[in-house]
């Protein structure tokens, strides 16, 4: 066998190796830099929540539940934030999510809360930040799915190997419980009734 053959071979893998390897890294940035938009997001919720917890607080004096829950979910973002740790972004993403729909519909059966332009604007922020973090978490989820899919198929397993790649943890999810089942009721069609 010609020896420039031999060495265009040669070229071809190490610039294959190369490029899986940029291919690898890239991903990893991507999934740290996804992971630290769950951070901006979540730093954008714990300022915007006080904000309209006092917006709020001379409509809803008896709504003390609200008031628990938004105290609770700014903790934990603060935590979050703190920390960095993906498990505890997700207990606070978790606590925002439980809340800003109990908080609706406190809000939307309280008329004068309602028509109150400041807590309209401050919901409608909550509800783009709850929106922007759903985002930022699937973007997590797929990134860390090509990531690891890598680093399992071949050929690119054997450059993952060769450099010490591993697997990325991702966002946590209990592995049991009624999320992972569907019951029989969910399984039949839909009936609108007008």
């Amino acid at each position: 066998m010609p020896l420039w053959i031999i060495g265009i071979v040669a070229v071809g893998l190490v610039l294959y190796v190369v490029s899986i390897y940029n291919i690898l890294q890239r991903l990893k940035t991507q999934i740290k830099a996804s992971i630290q938009e769950i951070g901006n997001q979540l730093k954008r919720q714990a300022s915007l929540i006080p904000n309209l917890e006092s917006s709020v607080k001379g409509y809803l004096k008896h709504e003390k539940d609200v008031f628990k829950m938004l105290t609770q979910a700014r903790k934990s973002v603060a935590k979050a934030t703190k920390t960095g740790k993906v498990s505890d972004i997700d207990k606070a993403i978790d606590k925002l999510q439980t809340a800003i729909p109990q908080i609706q519909v406190t809000v939307e059966s309280n008329p004068e809360l309602k028509a109150d332009k400041t807590v309209t604007k401050f919901m409608d922020e909550l509800t783009d930040t709850a929106d922007k973090l759903s985002y930022a978490r699937r973007s997590v989820i797929d990134l860390t799915q090509t990531y690891n899919e890598k680093l399992v198929t071949v050929p690119s397993k054997f450059v993952a190997d060769i450099f010490g790649f591993k697997p990325e943890k991702g966002l946590s999810t209990p592995m049991g419980g009624d999320h992972l089942e569907v019951s029989e009721a969910e399984t039949k069609d839909v009936k609108i009734k007008i």
